[in-house]
């Protein structure tokens, strides 16, 4: 009797529990990342925007990447930065919309840790969840990045479709290769994971016919090590707080 009680008892508990961990999570982990894209990064990008619109009008026509064809490149805030079309004023406006984009991701992202905690089924807390953490941020940033690192406004990128179908293949073989090399009970398949890892990197990036970016390189240099900085945090906070959520909502 207790038995019929308690076993459709634990799936939904389990279910409310991935969601409020994750909704605590990703929204202080949003808040966080918010934060510090104000102190590091978005200065840098209003930085470029200057440069973007000093430009000469030369490198519009040459570059593919054109302000007529209206294509996105990315920022380090996770989102699109298109020409065409509307954007929010600077200041709290900016903020505002940037702050929802990344409490949004955060929540996303924070599901996904949250059910790869639950799944696991063994050690919960903010220890094991700042693992699942470095996990997420080396799959999700750090091996994308790589071949496509975060871009400055005014740098000429490929395609974006290929960038996205290239990203998004770099994240699944990232996250299958981890897997592999953690969990796996033999070596061969460790070995397996291991050389996974590898694989979008060999096959190569997508890259534009012409490099180029009105940003000066020290710039770039900058922007890529404060997108570093600012993914890291967000990524480790939202993992441990993850954990951290997923044992106390236990």
């Amino acid at each position: 009797m207790s038995l019929i009680r308690t076993a459709p008892s634990t799936g939904l508990g389990t279910f409310n529990r991935i969601l409020a961990s994750a909704a605590a999570a990703g929204i202080l982990a949003g808040l966080l990342l918010t934060g510090v894209q104000q102190v590091q990064v978005a200065p840098i990008i209003l930085q470029a925007e200057v440069f973007e619109s000093a430009a000469p009008k030369a490198l519009e026509v040459a570059a593919p990447h054109s302000h007529a064809d209206a294509t996105p490149h990315e920022h380090a805030e996770g989102g699109a930065h298109e020409h065409g079309g509307w954007q929010p004023d600077d200041g709290l406006e900016r903020t505002f919309y940037t702050a929802v984009a990344n409490i949004s991701a955060g929540v996303g992202f924070a599901l996904l840790l949250a059910a790869a905690i639950s799944l696991h089924g063994r050690a919960s807390g903010w220890r094991a969840g700042l693992l699942w953490g470095a996990a997420g941020y080396t799959a999700f940033f750090v091996a994308p990045s790589i071949g496509l690192p975060p871009e400055l406004p005014g740098t000429v990128a490929a395609p974006l479709l290929a960038r996205q179908l290239w990203w998004t293949a770099t994240v699944a073989a990232s996250v299958g290769g981890l897997a592999l090399l953690v969990f796996a009970k033999n070596w061969p398949l460790k070995i397996a994971g291991a050389l996974l890892l590898f694989v979008p990197h060999l096959i190569g990036s997508p890259q534009p016919a012409l490099h180029s970016s009105s940003a000066p390189p020290e710039l770039a240099r900058s922007f890529l090590y404060a997108t570093l900085l600012a993914n890291a945090a967000f990524w480790l906070a939202m993992g441990a707080l993850s954990g951290y959520f997923y044992k106390k909502f236990g």
